[in-house]
């Protein structure tokens, strides 16, 4: 048994019957949805027509939203429902991040996420969901797609029918008969500042979708007459722990790596140093991560009721296990016991690039986000790891083996070769075309729309050029090399903002 639904647009007249329906059935607040119609209008006076598209959970085979769910709250019942269990849920938001759709959103009631159900509790008894029962036209079919004499099958095995970013993999069953491109299509149509009715709500958490007027995946005559507004699901605290866990996590690296190769002497009063304060950084990291959550009180469910699958609860795992050996780590040099340090330290340099590359296979997890969707961000992310290491290690007080000339030897060269690789892998990034619209569309944003500013003056040029420049000219000067290793680490910060926070920004709907 598999449900899903079809969207006849030859017989929808947008009379949004079925999103009052939605609402009323399942009790959905007002400012969020489960079901909505998008009216978009193309062409030119006097030949214009408007085309409408009911959008809502796709109910897909290969939901990614139920791989990187951390608790277990969103799961796919054997009927093809992605059903969802509000009393689980920590309030991550991942699930909006994995869904290429909008089709989940936060209950500002219960703090929750939530999502159509496929009106569950009505198919259980043998009815149809509310919105098919309600639809005057008949053009919301559900059914299931495995039954050969049902009508969803016959009209899915007899029409040319289409569904929603098929290049995501995610298989949905929420099929379309004579979809309009400009209206499934989420970058194509042009959305002024007010719709129809109504004015664009831009004050959504996050700010909602970003559209650019100069977009160049626009299509000639397509506007957008009327849409609802969706919040971005990620605030400020998730670039911040991405800046914050690169530097907890890659403090040792850099010394462990030159005392290898013979190019720093052991200093454990340094080493000790350093692994206090990747703890520091780690407990901010892991503070970043809860204040983000909308059930802060449920944090904990991601160690005790983790979902296997999901890069999330993984994550928590390596957090944990490299945060434990730092401390042992710690408690050795502070209880002067240099053989076990020696033991320690590279377990823990191990870890600690583990807990630094996990997030891209969390963002390799979230589907809504195709710029987030790259090779080279494992490999990145350990970079700024490492170039977090050797500024620090600039910064390090001559009392705790600072300012020799070994050490500034040895930052120069960290800062130096980090900062370059950091750079080449973002021209990899933003300098060639992209594989989808969606990642293609996030990159303009970040060099072209609102964060083009964070992006080439704060992280190329002030924490790219800038510190590379100085390290040029002054790699004898320590002073030069403690501004440039402070200038790459504030210009990581600002390419983790744009990185962030552009690619949640892609109209998903």
């Amino acid at each position: 048994m598999r449900y899903g639904f079809i969207i006849d647009n030859r017989k929808c007249i947008g009379c949004h019957a079925c999103t009052v329906v939605c609402k009323t059935e399942n009790h959905v607040p007002l400012g969020v949805n489960r079901t909505w119609v998008k009216y978009v209008e193309k062409g030119a006076y006097p030949n214009v027509r408007r085309f409408f598209q009911v959008t809502r959970c796709n109910h897909c085979e290969n939901p990614p939203c139920v791989a990187i769910c951390p608790v277990n709250a969103m799961y796919q019942s054997k009927d093809g429902i992605i059903d969802f269990n509000s009393s689980r849920c920590i309030g991550c938001k991942a699930c909006m991040q994995a869904c290429p759709y909008d089709a989940i959103y936060i209950d500002p009631e219960r703090n929750t996420a939530a999502k159509c159900h496929y009106c569950a509790h009505r198919t259980e008894v043998g009815l149809e969901p509310a919105c098919a029962a309600v639809c005057p036209e008949h053009a919301i079919v559900a059914g299931d797609l495995d039954e050969p004499s049902s009508e969803i099958a016959q009209l899915v095995a007899r029409e040319t029918v289409r569904v929603r970013k098929p290049e995501q993999g995610t298989k949905p069953k929420v099929f379309y008969i004579e979809a309009e491109e400009t209206a499934i299509v989420p970058t194509a149509a042009r959305h002024a500042p007010f719709y129809m009715w109504s004015q664009r709500n831009e004050k959504v958490h996050g700010g909602g979708a970003v559209y650019m007027p100069n977009s160049p995946f626009l299509h000639k005559n397509a506007l957008a007459a009327y849409d609802v507004s969706h919040e971005r699901p990620w605030g400020w605290q998730v670039p911040v722990y991405f800046w914050m866990k690169s530097i907890g996590s890659g403090l040792l690296a850099v010394p462990a790596i030159a005392m290898a190769l013979g190019r720093l002497p052991v200093y454990q009063m340094r080493d000790t140093m350093l692994a206090f304060l990747a703890l520091v950084f780690i407990a901010g990291t892991v503070a970043m991560l809860i204040s983000d959550l909308s059930r802060k009180e449920r944090f904990l469910s991601v160690i005790f009721s983790p979902q296997g699958r999901s890069w999330l609860s993984r994550g928590a795992y390596l957090l944990i296990a490299y945060s434990i050996l730092c401390g042992l780590f710690w408690i050795s040099g502070m209880m002067d016991l240099p053989a076990l340090s020696a033991v320690l330290l590279w377990p823990t340099v191990l870890a600690g690039f583990l807990a630094a590359g996990y997030t891209a296979f969390l963002f390799g997890q979230c589907e809504g986000c195709d710029l987030w969707q790259t090779s080279l961000l494992p490999l990145h992310l350990i970079v700024q790891a490492l170039l977090a290491s050797g500024a620090f290690l600039a910064l390090l007080p001559a009392g705790l083996g600072g300012g020799s000339p070994e050490t500034l030897t040895v930052s120069v060269a960290a800062i130096g070769i980090s900062l370059l690789i950091h750079l080449l892998i973002l021209l990899g990034e933003f300098g060639v075309p992209h594989a989808t619209d969606n990642a293609g569309y996030a990159a303009r944003l970040i060099t072209h729309g609102p964060y083009r500013y964070h992006f080439w003056i704060g992280s190329v040029a002030i924490g790219g050029i800038l510190p590379a420049l100085l390290l040029f000219v002054g790699s004898s000067n320590a002073g030069l090399v403690s501004l440039s290793g402070l200038l790459a680490l504030g210009g990581l910060l600002a390419f983790e903002w744009c990185f962030v926070m552009a690619g949640q920004r892609v109209p998903n709907s």
